[in-house]
């Protein structure tokens, strides 16, 4: 019985992309006999044609070959179809090769030398030091010194959205080759410099998507019921000393106005649908096929919601393009949900709507110097305060980590990239 082993899925296609699902199975075959992966899952579970019945997880895979390699002859891609016991459904991209070709990639992927600009998730530091050569930038005493010494070692950077690069650092690294932020936002890339050079950039979409818009709903619902404010209430005792706490305001059929019907916007969209909103939105430009109401302006839009939540990407344009106008269009009766960046909003004109009555609460994820927030804003019940938490999960920062590493293994290995910025 013909076989063709690998170690594990490498890539697996959800909703529309591919992500990176390295320890799905510990060890599996490509029969060619029976055309099944058959193999051992994660938890020790038997799996393949009748090798799992009855078991709590049962995966058959019914895989075809795709093609092979134009530069491997021993290396071939299938496409496996995956059915679990549940019924859903994935598509996972299998490549196979003999042992030596796998043991010349990782010694030529281990010569890539990678800069580290921030002490990130240690699951993703240590996924790059197993695959890479890395050099630890927070980590030198002198910054200058360290960059000289190791300047022809850097092939590739791995930062995030709290320190990126700048035409300072790219200027510093000659050979460099790629930058793959740990984010979706490129506000912190010198993106003109790295064009200029001719440096691939990478980032982190669709993995965030569900965390982010799932906290856009958080803040409307913490803020609109006054959810934080009130579990405070109780834990200082109030409710006994004082009675009830006061009523609130419900979200189920509010007008909410999205600024960015991006990926993450209209993933926003769908969930205030489910509590009976309507849906507006402002973009650069209309957006096809899509049935809310679109809005060329910002203050037009905030006159039509009671919700105005902040999605859109950090650039030259919409720098501070939540403003005083803005405000005074939401009013006193008006939400602002801020999930983006916070140099999206002119902090200081938020402050005072809030301050002066003419803005009704604020939940907000980001703030425009972070870590510092505006102090007067701690004692207010009306605002809800984060400290930029929005992909901040277990599983959504793994599976970041491993598209970063995806993306400078893929370039390394001159391959497209999994997720290119745009």
């Amino acid at each position: 019985m013909g076989q063709h082993p690998f170690n594990s899925i490498r890539y697996i296609h959800t909703s529309g992309n591919w992500r990176l699902l390295s320890k799905m199975f510990l060890k599996a075959n490509f029969c060619t006999t029976t055309g099944f992966l058959e193999g051992v899952d994660a938890s020790g579970l038997e799996f393949g044609n009748g090798l799992a019945k009855g078991m709590p997880l049962n995966p058959r895979s019914s895989c075809r070959r795709r093609s092979s390699s134009p530069n491997n002859k021993n290396s071939s891609l299938f496409y496996a179809r995956v059915t679990t016991s549940n019924s859903s459904r994935t598509t996972a991209r299998v490549t196979t090769s003999n042992s030596s070709r796998t043991t010349d990639i990782a010694d030529e992927l281990k010569g890539a030398g990678v800069l580290v600009t921030y002490p990130m998730l240690p699951y993703l530091i240590e996924s790059l030091d197993r695959k890479f050569t890395i050099y630890k930038l927070w980590e030198a005493e002198n910054r200058d010194d360290f960059l000289a010494r190791h300047a022809q070692s850097i092939r590739g950077v791995a930062c995030n959205g709290k320190i990126g690069i700048d035409a300072q650092l790219i200027d510093a690294l000659p050979c460099l080759e790629i930058v793959a932020t740990n984010s979706v936002g490129l506000d912190k890339l010198d993106l003109k410099k790295c064009r200029q050079r001719n440096i691939a950039v990478a980032h982190t979409p669709d993995v965030v998507t569900d965390d982010v818009a799932d906290l856009a709903i958080a803040l409307m619902l913490d803020t609109l019921r006054h959810i934080s404010a009130a579990d405070r209430y109780v834990r200082q005792g109030l409710w006994p000393l004082k009675g009830d706490y006061k009523l609130t305001s419900k979200l189920s059929g509010k007008r909410v106005g999205i600024v960015g019907l991006g990926r993450i916007g209209s993933a926003i969209a769908k969930r205030a649908e489910a509590f009976g909103c309507s849906i507006a939105y402002h973009s650069r430009s209309k957006k096809p096929d899509v049935p809310f109401s679109y809005h060329s302006n910002v203050v037009d839009l905030a006159v039509s919601c009671d919700i105005l939540v902040v999605a859109c990407p950090l650039t030259k344009e919409t720098h501070g393009i939540i403003n005083k106008s803005v405000f005074d269009a939401l009013g006193k009766k008006g939400t602002l949900v801020n999930i983006g960046r916070g140099a999206l909003v002119d902090e200081k004109e938020l402050v005072k709507a809030l301050v002066e009555g003419r803005l009704g609460g604020a939940g907000l994820d980001v703030f425009e110097n972070e870590p510092s927030v505006p102090e007067e804003l701690f004692s207010m019940e009306n605002v809800v305060l984060l400290p930029h938490v929005g992909t901040a999960t277990w599983e959504t920062r793994m599976a970041m980590a491993d598209l970063v590493v995806g993306n400078l293994e893929a370039h390394f290995s001159k391959k497209p990239l999994l997720t290119p910025a745009p």
